[in-house]
């Protein structure tokens, strides 16, 4: 049997050996092992977050992504701060007590303009929790950011190899630079989330193990893991999209070397995959996060193509949500739903 004890001595080889044997079917030994892990720590809460997509305009040029700064075809837009805390207000009228900031690296959202609107936020609702994802920045902008009130932040690190991290981003980034931000947030103090793409180009499975060594060995507070998808305005749009087997067994493999952290069930899952986001929570994800953006600018954050961003995807039909979830057998939490140290 698969714990986290074997784990802890799995190489990247180790790792790729397991997926490889995983990767036609799913493993319900291994997903069944990861709820029961999961409902230890945190029982059956799914705990819902309000992502708030704030802006799509992006310096980078990172060639999955559709919102990449050479992608001529998109309809660019930018929330102000003003539009931004109405939809963190809607939030939390509606329940929420977190909200996720999520965004292409946007050099208009300056240290000034990102400190005002956290610490407005937390002069309103201070019982809210902030999540910010806008990409790599310098140390001394995480610090102003948590000094601002700022609680969490998402940085995927995309890939730990070095070579693969080059292709995908052009080789205009490096994974040097992205490791030493995700050291940087941890020791900062925010609850600190990495994470990769499932089926990305050119990935192979002892990649797949690269990145699971990392996250056994980094320990991240989260862990966002989705398949990739492609989009029809970049330069992988003829690759075929990620495995979901091979993503529902990275995500549980997670859930049992790190028994605490807080797992999503993206977007991407269910974009997939019709009962993706079932199988991601059956496989140990606790977190979703429906989409609190203004309707009209969903439809322009466009990380890859067909993105589920309406019906149950989105905060505007959230019974809906809650009466999937409890079919399935689990609880929802409009809660802040912190990382829970054991």
């Amino acid at each position: 049997m698969i714990d986290k004890e074997t784990l802890k001595h799995f190489t990247k080889h180790d790792f790729a050996e397991f997926i490889t044997q995983n990767e036609n079917d799913i493993n319900y030994e291994l997903i069944n092992r990861a709820d029961e892990i999961r409902k230890k720590v945190y029982g059956k809460k799914v705990y819902l977050r309000a992502l708030i997509e704030i802006s799509n305009y992006c310096k980078n040029n990172c060639l999955y992504c559709g919102i990449q700064n050479s992608n001529i075809n998109l309809k660019r837009y930018r929330l102000s701060v003003d539009e931004i805390f109405e939809c963190v207000k809607k939030s939390y009228v509606s329940g929420f007590r977190t909200v996720v900031l999520q965004g292409g690296e946007d050099l208009y959202f300056s240290d000034e303009t990102l400190c005002e609107l956290i610490k407005k936020i937390k002069d309103n609702f201070s019982d809210i929790a902030v999540t910010l994802s806008l990409g790599e920045r310098a140390k001394d902008s995480y610090q102003k950011l948590f000094d601002a009130g700022a609680d969490r932040y998402l940085l995927r690190h995309e890939s730990a190899n070095e070579n693969h991290y080059a292709f995908l981003h052009d080789g205009k980034l490096t994974v040097k630079s992205r490791m030493e931000c995700l050291k940087n947030l941890k020791e900062i103090g925010f609850q600190t989330g990495a994470g990769f793409m499932v089926g990305s180009p050119n990935q192979t499975n002892e990649n797949i193990g690269e990145d699971l060594v990392f996250i056994r060995d980094f320990k991240p507070h989260m862990v966002g893991i989705g398949p990739f998808l492609s989009h029809k305005d970049t330069k992988f749009k003829n690759y075929n999209n990620g495995s979901l087997y091979k993503t529902i067994t990275a995500l549980a493999l997670v859930r049992i070397m790190l028994p605490n952290v807080l797992l999503p069930a993206t977007t991407a899952l269910n974009s997939l995959c019709e009962n993706g986001r079932d199988l991601g929570l059956r496989a140990g994800c606790n977190v979703l996060m429906p989409n609190a953006s203004p309707v009209e600018n969903r439809k322009n954050y466009s990380l890859y193509d067909n993105k589920k961003s309406s019906g149950t995807e989105s905060k505007d039909h959230l019974k809906k949500l809650e009466d999937e979830i409890l079919k399935i057998g689990y609880e929802v939490s409009y809660g802040r739903g912190d990382f829970i140290s054991l």
